[in-house]
């Protein structure tokens, strides 16, 4: 860690604040402020704030420090965070990444000091600078008094995105009145990313109770949203899609409200969010009054070990598709990471290694769909033979499935059972941390979308651009559909639906991740693969001697009955029997 250094002499009001070391002597600023600016605090405000009305006016200065991740500007003006950055990213336009800066974040600490109400974040305060180890520890002091004094302590470790923070007191027992402090937080969000609208609808406020329940607002909403918290609060994080900016209490806080608004005409900002936070007084007198703050990555591998839940403000689905993510997704990707440079190259291996697992499920939803191809001819002569008789039907053809042994969702299950993962990756590609600004192929940024092409004007539900992967994607699954709906048994309006559907999802993700795209583009064309090379392992002819060995065995009673297509055709009989009892008591 390093420190910037300037003269500590009072600079003209139009200049900029003047930059201190924290390891050089601050004797000089730890002279009581009361001293120093007493002269110059006027009349009203010494009537009205007493002791403080000294420390309402000072000259500004900054200490600027920096560990692995961070550059942090503290200034004495209120004892504050006056200016963060993250070192290892950059904005889209390749600017340096501000979590943190007077144009866009302020904070207050409103208290009752005498009766009157104070932010104590506008007062000016003395620095002092402590080592701890390898942590620097920065303290803003206002000593009010003989042996009364309010500080605010940062701690800089040498790595990491936490700071730390207290606030501590002495003195105040009589001073300070009511039953909490209000700390107030405002972040105008700047647009770090390509797409606005994108940004937007994954941006919000989270929180976590201490009784264990986490919650947020309405991300996708550009309405204004807000909630009162009555509970005890254990943090509260302002959530991009990439990045966080949050205040974790070590006890709680006594309540508080949240709040996010976005002003659609504003291209430059992506939501307003607005924290109020309750501290108790109790804890700052008791010099309890302790927390951290995170101005980090929205990593899933950083926020697991910030505090607990944290982990859950990057969204990962509901159950069970956030368990995919978390317990099987995320850690093959972290994996593949550690071998592996290109994200392209990850994203196929990552296709390859699912498809290898899937490939049990894909085999027996071929074969489902095999066997009732094979028995697509006997089921069009049972249609003939029944006409609308839908009812009888199907029970024809349940007697009929239950004989070739056939069950016919078995193509239709494995399918189901892959669909969490398919929706995992939708979850997961969007908001990859690891995909942000890593390019493939013509994709510049595969956390975004990728565009080959401009539109002059907006084409409505997809948008002004044209993204590549998604037009391979789409074609890719259109192949996909043909070659299921050869071997499947479903006719009509339905079977037109299959060819419906990718198109829908090509305006659909046309503004979503690349990586995702790319992923489902990938993964249409090995199941292309897979299922040729499954075809040539499958003889149809086994397949239908089988069948008829079943129906052999059906008719003589020697054959078993599936205790799955035994109970469906009790409940049809019963449904039936229903349909009948209702019909005859409606005609009396």
């Amino acid at each position: 860690m390093y420190f910037n250094f300037f003269s500590p002499t009072p600079a003209p009001i139009d200049q900029k604040p003047a930059q201190l070391s924290a390891t050089e002597s601050l004797k000089k600023d730890s002279l009581p402020n009361s001293i120093i600016a007493q002269s110059g605090a006027d009349s009203i405000k010494i009537k009205q704030y007493g002791n403080l009305s000294s420390f309402l006016t000072g000259t500004e200065r900054t200490i600027r420090l920096e560990n692995k991740e961070l550059i942090i500007t503290l200034s004495n003006r209120g004892g504050v965070i006056q200016h963060l950055e993250l070192k290892n990213y950059k904005t889209y336009g390749q600017q340096p990444l501000i979590l943190a800066a007077p144009e866009n974040n302020s904070f207050s600490l409103n208290a009752l000091y005498e009766g009157k109400e104070i932010d104590l974040y506008s007062l000016y305060y003395s620095p002092e600078s402590t080592k701890v180890g390898d942590t620097t520890v920065v303290s803003f002091v206002a000593r009010i008094g003989e042996g009364s004094f309010i500080k605010h302590i940062y701690s800089i470790p040498p790595t990491g995105y936490k700071i730390g923070y207290r606030i501590e007191s002495q003195g105040l027992n009589g001073l300070l009145a009511g039953e909490h402090l209000t700390f107030l937080w405002k972040d105008k969000i700047p647009l770090q990313e390509k797409d606005l609208q994108d940004s937007r609808v994954k941006t919000t406020v989270n929180y976590y109770l201490a009784n264990g329940e986490f919650d947020g607002l309405s991300q996708a909403s550009l309405d204004n949203e807000s909630d009162a918290l009555a509970d005890p609060i254990k943090w509260i994080a302002i959530r991009q899609k990439f990045f966080i900016s949050s205040i974790l209490a070590n006890a709680s806080f006594a309540g508080g409200e949240v709040s996010t608004s976005a002003n659609t005409s504003d291209s430059l900002h992506v939501k307003t969010a607005a924290v109020k936070l309750f501290i108790p007084k109790a804890d700052v007198l008791a010099n309890k009054a302790a927390f951290h703050y995170y101005f980090g990555p929205n990593d899933f591998e950083v926020l697991k070990g910030i505090a607990p839940e944290f982990e859950r403000n990057l969204d990962l689905g509901w159950p069970p598709v956030s368990w995919i993510n978390r317990y099987v997704i995320i850690p093959i990707f972290t994996f593949l990471e550690g071998y592996i440079t290109n994200y392209g190259v990850i994203i196929v291996l990552l296709v390859l290694f699912i498809k290898l697992i899937l490939t049990p499920l894909s085999y027996k939803s071929y074969m489902g769909m095999a066997k009732m191809k094979l028995l697509k001819p006997e089921l069009d002569v049972l249609k003939e033979k029944n006409g609308d008789n839908m009812t009888q039907m199907q029970q024809d053809q349940m007697k009929l499935y239950q004989q070739a042994g056939v069950n016919p969702f078995s193509g239709c299950i494995p399918l189901l059972l892959q669909m969490p993962i398919l929706f995992a990756m939708f979850y997961f590609f969007p908001v990859s941390i690891e995909l942000r600004q890593k390019a493939f192929l013509w994709a510049e940024d595969l956390s975004t979308y990728d565009s080959i092409l401009n539109l002059p004007f907006a084409i409505p539900f997809y948008g002004a651009h044209v993204s590549l992967f998604v037009l391979l994607m789409t074609a890719s699954t259109l192949v996909t559909t043909w070659q299921n709906n050869q071997i499947s048994t479903v006719t009509g309006p339905m079977k037109s639906m299959g060819y419906v559907m990718p198109v829908v999802f090509m305006f659909i993700l046309n503004s979503f991740s690349a990586g995702l795209s790319f992923y489902y583009f990938v993964s249409n064309i090995l199941g292309i693969a897979q299922q040729a090379i499954i075809r040539r392992f499958v003889d149809e002819s086994k397949i239908t001697a089988i069948m008829e060995e079943n129906k052999k065995k059906a008719a003589s009673g020697t054959g078993t009955k599936s205790k799955f297509m035994t109970k469906l055709q009790d409940a049809m009989k019963a449904s039936e029997e229903a349909r009948r009892i209702s019909e005859a008591k409606r005609k009396k």
